[in-house]
């Protein structure tokens, strides 16, 4: 397993690289958003998830966030190439891949991801950025599984930087990294789906949904990822 890892570290082009990186961000959003969707449709039944907003969702608007999802992934899958040229430099160091450099590192990319995904989303509501980049997104009122990745290319750029930003300074295993996509975006799908665990009230971690809807739906001003520590700690509206 080790030399296969180096010697896509150090042998693979960056083209190949870039559609490998591409290719398993395709797999990771259209492979996984229907199979998610289904989940979610069958835990209903059971009643054990409710839906949030009970208007159906347009086709027109599935279609826009798709095509606007296709353009984010292009751009993902060009995040891979500076991580590598800098391993390659020796800019960034890596850990041997063990279980716990593993665990360990994804946990920390998720810790930071909340952080900078923080960042970057207040970033998007300043006014100019608001009207400019981050309305594609916001196009989605009801949100979808497929509204995850539908950004403006500016956006999706911003926050594909998220290993970037932190393996220079803390060394990371690179299946860490390679493994945090898909906790990432299980992450943002249940942050999605319009479904939720419970009625919806109270400020536990089951309705993590019904805050990111109500984002959409009614503008409420929480910018976090999926926990909500630093809306607690910068946002009047979450205290």
């Amino acid at each position: 397993m080790e030399p296969f890892i180096k010697h896509v570290l150090y042998d693979y082009s960056y083209l190949i690289l870039f559609e490998l990186s591409f290719g398993y961000f395709l797999l990771l959003y259209f492979g996984i958003a229907p199979l998610f969707l289904a989940i979610c449709r069958f835990l209903e039944s059971r009643k054990l998830l409710h839906k949030i907003r009970p208007e159906e969702v347009s086709r027109r608007q599935v279609v826009f966030e798709i095509k606007h999802s296709l353009k984010s992934i292009v751009v993902f899958g060009f995040s891979i190439i500076p991580v590598i040229y800098f391993v390659r430099l020796g800019i960034i160091d890596l850990l041997p891949n063990t279980w716990l450099t593993v665990l360990v590192g994804i946990i920390a990319l998720t810790l930071w991801n909340e952080v900078h995904f923080y960042l970057v989303h207040r970033l998007m509501h300043q006014k100019f950025m608001m009207k400019q980049v981050h309305y594609i997104h916001h196009k989605s009122h009801v949100p979808t599984v497929y509204s995850v990745y539908s950004f403006h290319w500016v956006e999706a750029l911003l926050l594909s930087t998220v290993p970037l930003t932190i393996l220079p300074f803390i060394p990371f295993s690179i299946l860490a990294v390679f493994i945090f996509p898909l906790v990432s975006i299980l992450l943002n799908f249940a942050g999605h789906c319009n479904y939720r665990f419970g009625n919806g009230k109270g400020n536990g971690w089951k309705h993590f949904g019904t805050y990111h809807n109500e984002h959409h739906s009614r503008g409420r001003k929480n910018y976090g990822f999926a926990l909500n520590f630093l809306d607690k700690l910068f946002s009047r509206q979450n205290r």
